[in-house]
């Protein structure tokens, strides 16, 4: 049954639509982060200013070559380390949508552990972006339950609930690292 859901989801993130999805933290709203026009989709639909970050979520590490000009080799001892979500904040992202980076070039990763996130992405072949399932400056849902009907009414595919296998209402910690090897910590 897995398999035709992630069917679906693939062709809704080809198609540009959104998605909302369990992930390794908490519900998320998702699109190709590779598309300009579906990133749009997410900003409007949370009802947020367009230049707020959004994180993106792949599901292995040699990925980050291909969205990176330069991997920091302290981003990957702390993905080694990790023993819970990390979202690690880069310098020089490119290949993915202009209006994903930040003004300074930066983006937020996350290397999903999630069985139907990592499946998902590994069958679509590209990262898909990953933001909180709430309205802007609204709390996080803390399970299904408590999502906003306008966010579930206002994306292409709702994920079923049964693939919500980590039952966490907590985002995950976040670590912006430099190119010198500079590590700061922003969210634990």
């Amino acid at each position: 049954m897995m398999t035709n859901h992630i069917k679906v989801a693939v062709d809704v993130l080809r198609n540009g639509g959104l998605i909302l999805y369990p992930t390794d933290t908490v519900w998320g709203i998702g699109c190709d982060a590779t598309n300009p026009e579906a990133v749009a989709k997410v900003h409007k639909l949370k009802q947020r200013e367009d230049h707020k970050g959004m994180l993106v979520l792949i599901e292995n590490p040699d990925w980050l070559n291909i969205y990176m000009d330069t991997v920091p080799e302290i981003a990957l001892n702390l993905i080694e380390v990790a023993h819970r979500p990390l979202t690690i904040i880069y310098p020089n992202a490119r290949n993915l949508a202009s209006n994903l980076i930040a003004p300074d070039g930066s983006i937020g990763i996350r290397i999903v552990h999630h069985p139907f996130c990592e499946q998902l992405i590994r069958v679509f072949g590209k990262p898909i972006v990953s933001t909180s399932a709430n309205l802007s400056g609204q709390p996080l849902p803390g399970s299904f339950g408590e999502i906003d009907r306008t966010i579930v009414n206002g994306v292409d595919m709702v994920v079923p609930e049964e693939y919500c296998t980590i039952h966490s209402s907590s985002p995950s910690g976040i670590i912006r690292v430099g190119l010198r090897g500079e590590v700061e910590v922003i969210r634990q």
